[in-house]
């Protein structure tokens, strides 16, 4: 049988097959399960330094403080992020007191500097195994510099860096306009693993009701082509493990991320769609398919399809339709 032991979050996991952040990883039952049908690591929903600022907002109006009384806006302000940080320190601490031996790793979200280190200090004393940075800037601002949001990140990244010890990792987006670029600097920072892509909150327009509205939360199988084509050119051109992310919906799809490069894939739709059986049918997916190919482990399977090995590597960066994709009559 195929040996899975695959290497991200800086850590060997017992399987390239993670739970990604989400709803998914909030009790202790539910990553016992994840772990049971195989899964090699569990990320946990992120803490939102937004959903914290809300909390705030909606105390302090509660409360009909004001702004006058900033020693007690400092007391909420303390009390809540510590209350976030109490939720996932006894989260961890349950689950290895119940035997969960895969690692468990804290996901964050923030949007001012300051938090991100802050955050990333505590859930490393809450025991987490190491931390994911769930990291984006919408370039939206058409004043706004793509220089400008690059320094952001490495600035945050290397605060972040420098005031933790466990492994720290980053799930980015492709919004870069040198994005292959972005990644290989990345990758040289310590970067414990780079996940391409995060998926983000969508919205749509309902035409009955003429109002923007949330577009579906959930990936689709077609969705996986983005993260398969960046994993495939920057295989073997990084200093760290990369992870593929969005439209992973069974095993066939797995294969392709670890040949084009992918150490894991971070699942969450499929387990939504369903349940924690899917993390097994993945895995016996992969390994029959080893099994059946000659593979024994993950290390002759990854890259074997990335840029540096195909016969024709320009398929990889090429864009436009070649003239026989251009005749293509749907049938």
């Amino acid at each position: 049988m195929a040996n899975l032991t695959t290497r991200f979050f800086g850590l060997e996991l017992k399987s390239p097959v993670i739970v990604g952040s989400s709803g998914l990883t909030s009790s202790v039952e539910k990553i016992k399960t994840y772990e049971e049908n195989g899964a090699g690591a569990v990320v946990l929903k992120s803490i939102f330094e937004e959903e914290i600022y809300f909390e705030y907002e909606a105390e302090t109006n509660k409360q009909d403080l004001g702004y006058h009384n900033l020693e007690y806006l400092d007391y909420f302000d303390y009390e809540i992020k510590n209350d976030k940080i109490k939720q996932a320190l006894e989260l961890i601490q349950k689950s290895k007191q119940a035997g969960v031996s895969i690692p468990i790793v804290a996901s964050i979200n923030c949007h001012s500097g300051s938090e991100w280190v802050f955050f990333a200090k505590k859930l490393e004393e809450a025991g987490a195994d190491a931390i994911e940075l769930n990291f984006f800037v919408l370039p939206s601002d058409a004043e706004l510099e793509a220089a400008k949001i690059k320094d952001y990140y490495f600035k945050i990244i290397g605060k972040v860096l420098m005031d933790v010890t466990i492994p720290v990792t980053i799930k980015l987006s492709p919004y870069f306009s040198d994005l292959a670029r972005m990644v290989k600097e990345l990758s040289e920072t310590r970067m414990a693993g780079i996940t391409l892509f995060n998926r983000f909150f969508n919205i749509d327009i309902d035409l009955d009701k003429k109002e923007l509205v949330a577009a579906n939360v959930l990936s689709h199988p077609f969705e996986y082509l983005q993260a398969l084509r960046w994993i495939g050119i920057m295989s073997g051109r990084v200093d760290c493990g990369l992870a593929a992310s969005t439209g992973i919906h069974d095993h066939n799809t797995a294969l392709k991320m670890f040949m084009a490069g992918a150490n894991a894939v971070q699942v969450v739709s499929g387990i939504y769609k369903h349940g924690a059986g899917f993390i097994k049918e993945l895995v016996k997916g992969i390994e029959t398919w080893m099994d059946k190919n000659g593979y024994q482990n993950m290390d002759e399977l990854t890259g074997q399809a990335n840029l540096q090995k195909v016969k024709n590597p320009s398929w990889y960066e090429r864009v436009q339709f070649m003239k026989h994709f251009g005749e293509f009559d749907g049938e």
